[in-house]
Parts: structure tokens; C-alpha cells; sequence
């Protein structure tokens, strides 16, 4: 039997699927490794860590299914990592993630002085400390020694291609997540590395998401039991592909995805920015291109509030060997829409889409003494719901209305978040069978790239389809009235941020 491995290089794990030509789950593993936050706004992770887990996943799932010829393997990845690799091709660095905010003060920088939206209208990225433009400019200025011994600057996927496969190459997908990357001539931008001081040498060779190599070091062939000739897929970001793992891929249908951090995204014919610079604009192919918005805050404000207000039930949780998530939804259903008037804005780690803000904080609006810590859990899961609901209203402006809804993530396991995310949005809210969206849709760009299916649209047959969850008229008349105050608020509070950031920043040891 044929067989096609998808593999997903996520921020804290690595995921890979085995699945058969008609993308049927065959075998299943993943791998963490650690974020290293030791100093205000850093979030890093090591390169070689993920490389381990990239081996170690793809080994596991050779080993569960037994299989013996896999027909191809392809690659989802997380967005907007650094890596700087010196002239021996060794890093210099650990791997700078998205969730990074050192780069924040050149990111305000490009933005105030006009710059940045320039830069944003030819590619696509918001201007923000996630992207490498950000930080390639901050090692620039402030840690020039190790700026100046960079051969490479690379992402996370391309460092794993180059120790399998001896070159550096990304794909159009990873670029247009970089800001450096022209989404309209499909080349590096030279104004922005004339801005970098570095150039196109320290990038590498731009390739399409479809295109594949072969020729594995046959020591980590021998590893994985696969041959040398397998192809690899270089493949795409993990948003883009998760929408092609869902079968958002049509106009007006809208993926939602809420894992620990989420986003809202429809797939477009070619690309467009926004007039306000808060979307981005990703490749998924050189037709296809998916716009949206991503947030910081999802199910990391679920796992805030077990930890920091639930302690007691996650005790009970663990004696009754249930999800303490499970029982906080149970909770938390107890509570009208609405949360009785408690409102909650989730920017507990600053905030990317929709106020593209690094400084953003977190904060309740309307306590009094009737509401109890049940009304605070359901506030924090429809604040969430409500700051996706105002990035979709952002997509609405270039991509029109949404057609229907696609939902994915761990939340997508809650009837509850379902439910409101139906509520809120006011459309149904489909939530497909499919099993690791980003793994499914690099496994259908890799079927595709390599020709045994004859179109991204056979992903329909794939899928399936678990449940459609329909507006509840009583609960969305509730939250129509509640989210004009919900944004409002968000707006209002907009300019005290950097000051109570900064004031964390001074006094928090």
C-alpha cells in the first residue's frame, strides 16, 4: 500500500502523521521540547531539539504502521523563527520564535515613522516583533558582533532541510511570514534588506510550496528505514495548510483555529493586503493565498484560568482522573451568554490580530459581587470568541462575508466553544473529522506536488464531518449587545498598555 507521511513542526511540538492515499490516519506520534523564556519578552527553543523530534516522530510512525515504501513526506511548519548560522554553517543562535517580543521597540519604530506600512503593502506581514524584518533589524542594533558573523538567516524548517539535506532553501509559504519577502514579485524584497544591511546571499533559495528533493544523509535514512530517494516535500506554514486540512480552500469559507494560540483565515485567488495593515497575507500555492489574522491569546488563557482560579478542582480532576478542562466547562456552562454583563479582554501575552499590539494586557471589565469564578471561566472563553469574532470582521473588509465555518484545535473538542463560536459569529459551525489539520494538509500538498491526486480539492473527500453547530437566536441577540462594549472598551484601554507594560517590566523580578 502507498503510503504519505505528513509532518508538523510546531512551537512547542512536532507532530507526524502516517496517512494512505486517501488520506485515512494509519499511524501517530509527537515530540515536545522546551521554550526557553529566561529574560523579559524571549521565547526561544533549540534547533537541534526540534530536529530530534522531527527524526524521532517520523521513526515512531515507520515503526507503528510497519510500512514499507512511503511514497512521499511532507512539511508543516510554524511561522516567523530566526535562526543565525555562522560561516561553518553551526548556529549562532537558538531558534527565535514568533511568541518573541524582544524586537518590539523596532517594530514601533518602522510603524511611527511610516516605513512599515510601506513595507506591509508589499508583504503582507503586519508590522510586529513576531516577524524576522523585526528581529533581524533589533540583532542588528543591539547585538551587532552577532549580526555581523551571520552567513544565514534562517527559519526553523529551513535548518532541518539543510541537516538532511545539506541546503538552504524555503519555501514561499515560510517567506511570506518573514515581512522580507515580496508577495506580489515572489522575490526577496531588496528594500528591505537594503533597510537589513544584508543580503539576498543571507537568505535562502526561495522555492515553491510544491516543490520536493531527495537524496536524505543516509545515516538519517537508516534512522527512519525509508530510502534515500524518497522525496521530500518543502511544503508550507502550518496556518495555510491547516486551512487546507479543514477544506477551507473556496472563497468565504472561514477556518477558525483555536490551539494554544488561534486564528481566523479564508483562502483568496491571489494576494491582498489591508488597507490598515492588521492581516496577513500567507502563500499556500502561487494561485492560492490565505488571508487572515493570528491571535496570542487561546487556549493558553483556558490553561491561566485552571491554573491561577481553579486549583481546587484541578486536585478533584486528578482524583477522579478526568480533564480538569472538562470539568470548567461544565462550569462554565452553568452561566448565561453573556457571563451576566462580565467582560474579558484575553491579552494575556500581548496580542497580534486585531490590535497588533506587543504591549496588550489582559484585564476583566464589570466584576461585581454576584459574579462568582464559574461567570469568569465562561467570560474568559467568550473573550477569546469575541476578539476572533472582531479579526473576522478585519477579513470581512478584503474577502467579504463569510459562507460557513470551519473549526479546529483543541477547543474544537468543546461543545461549549463550539456553541459559542456559532453564537457569536452568527453562522453555522462545521467541525471536520480530519486529524491533525496542518499534518493532513502537508500530506495533501505533498500527494498533489507529487501527482497522485490532481487537485487540492480532493481534500474534500478526506476530511469528513463530526458535527454543525447552528446560531442559538436568544444567545447571539445577548452577545450583540455585549460585543460593541467589548470593543469599545478594547479600544479605549489601547493607550495605557506600553505604560502598565512598562511598569511590569521595571518592577517584575
Amino acid at each position: 500500500m502507498d503510503y504519505m507521511i505528513g509532518v508538523d513542526i510546531g512551537t512547542t511540538t512536532t507532530k507526524s502523521v502516517l496517512y494512505d492515499m486517501k488520506g485515512k490516519v494509519v499511524a501517530y506520534a509527537n515530540s515536545g521540547y522546551q521554550l526557553y523564556q529566561d529574560a523579559p519578552d524571549m521565547a526561544e527553543e533549540d534547533p537541534d531539539d526540534i530536529l530530534h523530534a522531527v527524526i524521532e516522530v517520523m521513526g515512531q510512525v515507520m515503526y507503528k504502521s510497519k510500512a514499507d515504501e512511503i511514497k512521499g513526506v511532507s512539511f508543516s511548519s510554524a511561522m516567523h523563527s530566526l535562526i543565525l548560522m555562522d560561516e561553518a554553517d553551526q548556529p549562532l543562535t537558538k531558534a527565535i520564535t514568533w511568541a518573541d517580543n524582544r524586537a518590539a521597540k523596532y517594530s514601533d519604530e518602522l510603524k511611527d515613522n511610516g516605513l512599515g506600512a510601506k513595507i506591509y503593502a508589499r508583504t503582507g506581514t503586519p508590522i510586529h516583533p513576531m516577524a524576522p524584518l523585526s528581529k533581524i533589524l533589533w540583532l542588528r542594533h543591539e547585538k551587532p558582533e552577532l549580526f555581523k558573523k551571520a552567513k544565514k538567516f534562517i527559519d526553523l524548517k529551513t535548518y532541518v532541510f539543510f541537516k538532511l539535506f545539506g541546503v538552504y532553501r524555503m519555501d514561499y509559504s515560510i517567506a511570506s511570514a518573514t515581512g522580507m519577502f515580496n508577495i506580489f514579485d515572489l522575490k526577496w524584497d531588496q528594500g528591505v534588506l537594503d533597510l537589513l544591511q544584508i543580503t539576498e546571499k543571507q537568505l535562502p533559495e526561495l522555492v515553491e510550496t510544491t516543490a520536493s528533493i531527495s537524496g536524505i544523509a543516509p545515516r538519517f535514512a537508516e534512522l527512519l528505514n525509508i530510502s534515500t530517494r524518497t522525496p521530500f516535500i518543502f511544503g508550507a506554514s502550518d496556518g495555510v495548510l491547516s486551512n487546507l486540512g479543514v477544506d477551507a480552500i473556496d472563497p468565504g469559507v472561514v477556518a477558525v483555529t483555536i490551539g494554544t494560540s488561534g486564528a481566523v483565515r479564508v483562502t483568496v485567488d491571489k494576494p491582498v493586503v489591508d488597507p490598515d495593515g492588521k492581516l496577513f497575507c500567507y502563500a499556500l500555492t502561487k494561485d492560492k493565498w490565505v488571508v487572515g489574522g493570528p491571535v496570542n491569546n487561546g487556549g493558553i488563557v483556558f490553561r491561566w484560568v485552571k491554573d491561577q482560579l481553579f486549583a481546587p478542582e484541578r486536585i478533584t480532576a486528578e482524583q477522579m482522573q478526568v480533564s480538569t478542562y472538562d470539568i470548567l466547562t461544565q462550569i462554565a456552562e452553568k452561566i448565561p451568554a453573556g457571563s451576566d454583563g462580565l467582560l474579558f479582554h484575553p491579552y494575556l501575552g500581548g496580542e497580534r490580530a486585531p490590535i497588533w499590539n506587543a504591549y496588550a494586557r489582559g484585564s476583566f471589565f464589570g466584576l461585581t459581587r454576584n459574579h462568582t469564578r464559574a461567570h469568569m471561566v465562561r467570560a474568559a472563553l467568550e473573550g477569546i470568541v469575541y476578539n476572533l469574532y472582531v479579526v473576522m470582521l478585519t477579513i470581512e473588509k478584503v474577502a467579504g462575508k463569510p459562507k460557513s465555518i470551519q473549526a479546529t484545535g483543541g477547543f474544537a473538542r468543546s461543545a461549549l466553544w463550539r456553541q459559542m463560536l456559532a453564537d457569536i459569529f452568527e453562522q453555522p459551525v462545521t467541525i471536520p473529522e480530519s486529524f491533525e489539520s496542518s499534518c493532513l494538509g502537508a500530506a495533501v500538498l505533498g500527494m498533489y506536488a507529487l501527482g497522485y491526486i490532481d487537485n487540492l480539492a480532493a481534500v474534500k473527500d478526506m476530511i469528513g464531518v463530526t458535527d454543525v453547530h447552528k446560531p442559538n437566536s436568544d444567545n447571539f441577540e445577548v452577545y450583540r449587545e455585549l460585543l460593541p462594549i467589548w470593543i469599545r472598551i478594547s479600544h479605549l484601554l489601547e493607550p495605557e498598555y506600553k505604560e502598565i507594560a512598562d511598569f511590569q517590566r521595571k518592577h517584575t523580578k
